[in-house]
């Protein structure tokens, strides 16, 4: 299947489940009226060139398979399943299952074929992304009201974040998950495992770490302010923000999200963007202090 042949995306999780449509205005989620925001129409085209033009590494053919191996490779029941739909060339469906033991790839099966296959880490990934960033969406839809709003800040939740960039007072601080998932601070309070550059979390820090990061999972949109232009950006201290926020998914040098906050908006609020196309809202002020106080303790960067 060509990537732009496919108008219809049926992604399932668990007990959880996503629909997308592509319309002649671009794609659309199920239950939701707006179009697609842009980030997430990125990463639907991204997932499905993956699938498209990624090799796998290994097949394993039925003959190396028996009764119970489906279940040893995470693919009974698989974790996701992506159900895609064309008017040409009919339908396919993607069963993902779990990581190898070195946790560079991810078993994947195509419905109703016997064939394993042995995926790069990254085409797994980005339909967790999808997943996660459609989720959201929905989870938005109906929140918004002329000038408030309680729409979610992040368009993707913590867990598909594996590295985050605070840039603050003209340094810049750098976290990162370790392979088991658990924060560090890039430099200065990690160590390396026998010799390999494996980073090791400090336990002490790791979870004064996600403590900081976990609540960005629920941190909402106070109000929506003015347009995200050039007049608005300096008359609501961001065209310096005083802090800038980047999200990075796992295996990516593009940041999933970019934070800015600019000036105080009153004692209770400060006035934020997501960059570069955001409006301008305002945030709760406990936000960014949160961060600022994650910085004292752990030692801001250079």
């Amino acid at each position: 299947m060509a990537p732009n042949e496919i108008d219809h995306v049926d992604v399932r999780s668990g007990a959880g489940r996503v629909a997308l449509r592509r319309q002649a205005g671009g794609w659309m989620i199920e239950g939701v009226e707006r179009a697609a925001p842009a980030e997430l129409v990125s990463h639907i085209d991204t997932a499905l060139k993956f699938l498209n033009v990624a090799e796998p590494s290994r097949e394993i053919s039925a003959a190396e398979l028996g009764p119970e191996s489906f279940a040893a490779f995470g693919l009974d029941p698989p974790s996701e399943v992506a159900v895609l739909d064309t008017h040409s060339a009919g339908t396919a469906t993607v069963n993902f299952g779990a990581a190898n033991p070195a946790g560079t790839s991810h078993y994947v099966r195509l419905g109703g074929a016997p064939t394993v296959y042995l995926m790069p880490r990254h085409v797994t990934e980005e339909w967790h992304l999808l997943f996660d960033m459609a989720r959201r969406q929905q989870g938005n839809a109906g929140f918004a009201t002329a000038n408030r709003s309680a729409d979610l800040l992040l368009p993707v939740s913590m867990a598909q974040v594996w590295a985050i960039e605070i840039v603050a007072g003209g340094k810049l601080t750098r976290f990162e998950r370790d392979p088991k998932g658990v924060w560090f601070k890039h430099t200065g309070q990690h160590s390396h495992a026998a010799g390999s550059n494996v980073h090791v979390a400090d336990p002490a820090l790791a979870p004064v770490i996600d403590a900081a990061f976990r609540d960005f999972d629920v941190t909402v949109a106070e109000a929506h302010v003015a347009a995200g232009d050039a007049t608005h950006l300096a008359q609501y201290g961001l065209a310096l923000p005083t802090q800038i926020v980047l999200f990075y998914g796992r295996d990516s040098s593009t940041p999933l999200a970019r934070l800015e906050f600019g000036a105080p908006a009153d004692k209770f609020d400060r006035y934020a963007r997501l960059a570069p196309d955001g409006a301008v809202i305002t945030v709760a002020e406990f936000e960014p202090r949160r961060l600022n106080e994650l910085l004292k303790v752990v030692g801001a960067g250079s």
